[in-house]
């Protein structure tokens, strides 16, 4: 399995494969959205032409994984020209613990059924078609552009206007889409959601603006991983000590829609098939720190790990305790 880390330093820009305990600097490769272009246009399979660019130059990873190094990571994926033309989106109610938590969240009674368990029971019931067949659409969501992309190690804010932030630990799909419109999917990686839920809790039409929030991803790309079934386990460390910490799975089969049918329902749209453009699809978790009632303080830590998927993802949370003020547009008369 080929893992890809992005790495700065001063004004250079690398891509290394992971070689525990280092990394190995491919020769003129200044992002993986290059090394992702040159091999739409050559008809190479991204691993191979990885391997092929690989060079002599060798860096101990400890050192850029503590933030010691003079390498610094950045986010596992990004659009190197304009972070704008990077999408974060991502599909809820995809685990059976994410619909609990989220019926939990809206129900006024026991007895309520919310829409959130309506549509992930169509997703029980319709989120598996067959090969060729389209299934039921997931829930869709929009996290903003790459200008919001954290990679390991950078802070998580939770901005002065906002009720709270919370971690969401997950998998997330980084495609791009190619010359002829068509998109590939260049990996997949660990990935921090990170959601407003005290304000989504208020009213469920809050759900949209509760995502507009940074989100981290990394450290490691990894191309074409297993996705069957894989143990994902989140924590939050305060004053150096595990404050929280819970282990679930993620995967296809441990999902009410599948991969395929996620895919199809984010680039169906004639707009997220724009030629050159990076899209990151966050797939859903299935547990919460804030269903333990835990809020996240200033200085906490998180934490999100995936077998498979290469070292932590860990991310300091920052609260901005600044007033809020009026942004005020001015009339262009």
């Amino acid at each position: 399995m080929t893992r890809l880390i992005q790495i700065k330093k001063g004004n250079r820009w690398s891509v290394a494969m992971v070689e525990e305990p280092t990394v190995r600097l491919l020769d003129h490769c200044s992002s993986i959205y290059e090394l992702a272009v040159s091999a739409l246009a050559g008809g190479s399979k991204l691993s191979e032409l990885a391997r092929q660019k690989a060079g002599n130059e060798v860096v101990g990873y400890d050192l850029i994984y503590t933030g010691e190094s003079e390498w610094r990571a950045l986010p596992a994926i990004d659009h190197p020209d304009e972070p704008a033309r990077c999408l974060i989106s991502g599909t809820g109610l995809t685990h059976l613990g994410s619909a609990r938590n989220r019926q939990s969240m809206h129900a006024t009674t026991t007895e309520d059924l919310t829409d959130s368990m309506k549509m992930f029971r169509w997703g029980v019931d319709g989120g598996r078609p067959g090969d060729g067949c389209i299934g039921i659409a997931p829930e869709w969501f929009y996290k903003g552009t790459g200008v919001a992309l954290r990679g390991h190690g950078e802070p998580l804010e939770i901005p002065s206007y906002a009720d709270d932030g919370g971690e969401e630990a997950e998998i997330a799909g980084v495609y791009i889409v190619a010359p002829d419109g068509r998109p590939y999917r260049i990996g997949m990686a660990t990935g921090n959601e990170f959601s407003d839920h005290q304000f989504e809790k208020k009213n469920y039409l809050y759900l949209a603006a509760s995502k507009l929030r940074t989100c981290a991803l990394g450290p490691e790309l990894v191309v074409d991983p297993e996705f069957e079934s894989i143990s994902v386990t989140a924590s939050i460390e305060r004053d150096g000590k595990v404050y929280w910490s819970k282990t679930f799975r993620t995967g296809e089969s441990e999902m009410c829609h599948s991969l395929q049918n996620i895919e199809h329902h984010h680039f169906k749209f004639e707009g997220h098939r724009r030629p050159g453009d990076v899209h990151v699809h966050f797939f859903g978790t299935d547990c919460l720190s804030f269903s333990d009632h835990v809020r996240l303080q200033d200085g906490d830590v998180t934490q999100v790990a995936v077998d498979g998927f290469g070292r932590p993802l860990r991310n300091p949370v920052h609260l901005d305790r600044s007033i809020p003020a009026v942004v005020k547009v001015i009339p262009l008369r």
